[in-house]
């Protein structure tokens, strides 16, 4: 059968999640060439059609400037020459292809040739404007080039770089952390080891010496005297169980994924019939043990869990024998969903002096056993004389954690993804303001680098108005103010008096725009336009007189005065 084609619809979510990104590229790209308008033209200005019919391509380019970023630059610089307002897209899209370049000569390459066309396209299109777009086009194209193009273009291939590193110098740090672990553990099984060789060869060989020994003493008085035969079969057995004991030790020292410690490990270590066997057992030595269990049986339990229950109360009734022998003994077992509590406590010993100072090393063990475990345990004397160990071992340890005979095994150090980075909702956040700062930083350099073009390209002969007040000096209203022989005689005759101080008047003319044409008589001169003033009707010329004294303006004053028509009374209407 002919291989069906799969149909456009089989994905609609990766689909649907496509056009909603292409949306909204195209929705961000529409909003920034709206703001790069706002930077780029005057508030009353009306942008020319082309400037939207050149918006589309724009947006185009924007909107695949991730999947073309070369293509998209190059394009968008282009038309960035043509349309100053395209000038943030070029930016977002600078940024953007630098980021994702890897290799430093095309991307050098890349801002150089965007740099290139922005200014042969402001050079070109100014050609057309005349002598004053061939100074400012070649200005506008450096801004756009400069605050558009290099500068976010920088920008991104630092950005680019840094997201390349990062990842880099987290698998370095993840390496070197593993390597320092595996040194350390190394470490610590060659010492061990040492240790192991060296206990073997010295004790090991005194408890072989005196087991031999205590066997031909027991041989010798087999014939002779029970008494003595017996005691020397009791040292025999001692002596196998101090050997026993220090297989256990060598155990310990051993490596650190082995299950270390005694080799008995079965099923029923740790459980309640473990516990029993150990009780039963101090009770044939003569010491009362009581015990008490409370809670369903560790069967179920972790080896770990198991052997340290079993460990606490063997260490710690071992304890019991060697420095308080006699002493009733009481040990409680509390098991619950997630917790086992071990408590062994006995009395003040019955003979005198039987108590006797330990060196500590065996508590230490067990703190050490229990907290790897993610327990604690406690110990110390009682105020009735005796002595209490309490642990806390968790029903279900932590994965992390090490085995519980390794002594000192530590949780697995963190890989480089486990890190605690941000949520990825903080990551957006953080990244929208950077670049929102981003932007309005690109908008207010294109936006002060087109003010400097305006002032630059300003005409120095061009003087402001300046609008007259009193006391203003002659020479600054020289640029704004002259006397017009046509005014002056329209004033003579219908004006009020001069005020006594002043030494001169003029008679200046108003705006064009403000003044309607009426016809006045002859010799009026090149008065051709007369101020109208609704109030006044058409008859009236509004004149505005400013008299000095000396250089000091000290009046200004406003009076109507009737204007003379030319047309015969017969032609009027």
């Amino acid at each position: 059968m002919p291989r069906l084609s799969r149909s456009p619809f089989t994905a609609p979510g990766e689909q649907g999640r496509g056009v909603w990104r292409a949306l909204a590229e195209v929705a961000g790209g529409v909003l920034l060439i709206s703001l790069g308008q706002v930077v780029v033209s005057s508030p009353d200005e009306q942008p020319p059609l082309s400037q939207y019919l050149l918006s589309v391509p724009v947006l185009g380019l924007f909107a695949v400037r991730r999947r073309y970023p070369v293509v998209s630059l190059l394009g968008i610089a282009a038309l960035a020459g043509a349309q100053p307002a395209a000038g943030l897209p070029a930016a977002v899209t600078a940024y953007t292809a630098t980021r994702q370049l890897t290799a430093p000569r095309r991307r050098t390459a890349l801002l150089l040739a965007s740099t290139v066309l922005v200014l042969l396209t402001s050079t070109a299109l100014a050609a057309f404007a005349g002598s004053e777009g061939q100074v400012s086009g070649p200005a506008v194209g450096a801004v756009l080039a400069a605050t558009a193009l290099l500068v976010p273009g920088l920008v991104g291939t630092s950005v680019g770089q840094q997201d390349r590193l990062m990842p880099a110098l987290r698998e370095r740090a993840a390496a070197a952390e593993e390597a320092r672990r595996l040194a350390e553990s190394e470490s610590r099984m060659q010492e061990r080891s040492r240790i192991a060789a060296e206990m073997h060869d010295l004790v090991g060989h005194r408890l072989s010496l005196i087991s031999l020994h205590a066997g031909g003493l027991e041989m010798a008085l087999r014939d002779e005297s029970a008494e003595m035969r017996d005691e020397a079969a009791l040292v025999r057995r001692a002596t196998g169980d101090a050997m026993q004991e220090l297989r256990e030790v060598l155990g310990v020292l051993g490596p650190l994924g082995r299950d270390t410690g005694t080799g008995a490990l079965t099923d029923t270590t740790g459980t309640r019939s473990d516990i029993e066997a150990l009780a039963e057992e101090s009770r044939s030595g003569g010491i009362p043990v009581e015990l008490t269990w409370e809670g369903a049986d560790l069967d179920d339990r972790p080896a770990q869990v198991r052997r340290a229950v079993h460990r606490v109360v063997r260490e710690s009734l071992t304890n019991v024998h060697r420095h308080a022998a006699g002493a009733h003994v009481t040990i409680g077992v509390t098991h619950t969903d997630d917790r086992v509590e071990v408590r062994v406590r006995n009395g003040r010993p019955p003979l005198r002096g039987s108590a006797q100072e330990g060196s500590g090393r065996g508590l230490v063990g067990l703190r050490e056993r229990v907290s790897l475990l993610g327990g604690e345990l406690e110990s110390g004397p009682t105020p009735a004389g005796g002595f209490a160990v309490t642990a806390h071992i968790p029903a279900q340890p932590d994965p992390h954690t090490g085995t519980a005979g390794a002594g000192d095994a530590r949780p697995e150090p963190a890989g480089p993804g486990t890190e605690r980075v941000p949520s990825r909702v903080q990551r957006r956040v953080v990244g929208a303001l950077t670049g929102l700062l981003g932007l309005t930083g690109v908008s207010v350099m294109i936006l002060f680098g087109l003010f400097l073009v305006s002032e630059a390209n300003r005409d120095p002969h061009v003087a402001e108005e300046v609008e007259p007040r009193i006391g203003m000096h002659r020479a600054e209203l020289e640029s704004s103010l002259f006397d017009d022989i046509g005014v002056r005689a329209a004033a003579t005759g219908h004006e009020p008096a001069r005020p006594a101080s002043a030494t001169e008047c003029i008679y200046p003319m108003v705006p064009s725009e403000d003044f309607l044409p009426l016809s006045v008589g002859a010799g009026m001169g090149p008065m051709k336009y007369a101020p109208f003033d609704a109030h006044e009707g058409p008859g009236q010329l509004r004149i505005t007189r400013y008299c000095f004294r000396g250089d000091e303006l000290t009046a200004i004053d406003r009076f109507n005065v009737p204007v003379a028509s030319q047309t015969p009374s017969w032609e009027s209407p």
